[in-house]
């Protein structure tokens, strides 16, 4: 329960596809998302069922354009809030 709250503080949702690129030059991978990991990652699913946790910035998740049409966004660009800890 924890992870779907910490999801909704970022704007992202459980079980909402993602896409990703393995390597730098291969195609990109749908996934889904399945929580927030401590260090900040996103876990998420491959086609395969295997978890991956991968940074905000290699992830693209769709979100609508200014006119509307779906299209894929880094996830940090679409991120609302994130929360830094404390420095003391």
């Amino acid at each position: 329960m924890a992870d779907r709250t910490a999801l909704r503080q970022i704007g992202l949702v459980h079980g909402e596809e993602v896409r990703f690129k393995p390597h730098a030059n291969r195609r990109w991978v749908v996934g889904r998302i399945s929580g927030v990991e401590p260090d900040g990652s996103i876990c998420l699913h491959d086609p395969d069922g295997s978890a991956r946790s991968l940074r905000p910035e290699a992830l693209e998740v769709r979100r609508p354009g200014p006119r509307g049409r779906r299209k894929w966004r880094n996830v940090a660009e679409v991120a609302t809030t994130w929360e830094q800890l404390p420095l003391f």
